[in-house]
């Protein structure tokens, strides 16, 4: 891939740091809805933060099978209707997908604006599975968890590329 100027060469990302991040958001999605908080509409979710990521930086370790699993976990903890949060990750992988070869072009906080419509869909499906299943309009609150998520995006995205990062001064030792 051709990369921009002045954008810094990457070392590869390990399995285990991948899927390590993976369940900490899992685990941290878990204490949100257990904490303060209950599943307030507002909360943003880490764990689609986490697999869009990881899914648009390294597709062939991190696909639509995780993203659907991951989901299927989440709705078991939940207690939601089965396949739910499956469905929204699903779909929000296959779009992430869709825009992987575009989206390193852009700075990261206009990432997070390519991303917005990703959390948007997603937070509607899910809404529209919870609605055709009888359940309640949780109100407005639900236009701001994809905004946080948006909002989150540069904070996730320079967190979880901090390993993978070589030094900026190359010398005798370390050529690249």
């Amino acid at each position: 891939m051709i990369m921009r100027p002045g954008q810094q060469l990457l070392l590869p990302a390990q399995p285990l740091f991948i899927w390590g991040t993976l369940m900490a958001a899992l685990s941290l999605n878990m204490l949100l809805n257990m904490g303060l908080w209950g599943r307030a509409a507002w909360v943003p979710d880490v764990l689609a933060l986490v697999v869009v990521f990881w899914i648009l930086h390294q597709p062939h370790r991190v696909g639509m099978g995780s993203a659907f699993l991951f989901g299927l976990l989440l709705d078991v903890h939940q207690g939601t209707i089965l396949g739910q949060h499956a469905l929204a990750y699903t779909a929000m992988g296959f779009l992430a997908i869709a825009l992987q070869r575009r989206l390193p072009w852009f700075t990261v906080p206009s990432q997070a604006l390519q991303i917005l419509p990703l959390f948007l869909l997603a937070h509607a499906l899910e809404l529209s599975v919870r609605l055709a299943a009888g359940g309640t309009f949780p109100g407005l609150a639900v236009l701001l968890a994809p905004l946080l998520e948006a909002l989150l995006w540069p904070l996730v995205s320079v967190l979880l590329l901090l390993p993978q990062r070589r030094a900026p001064d190359p010398d005798a030792h370390r050529p690249l």
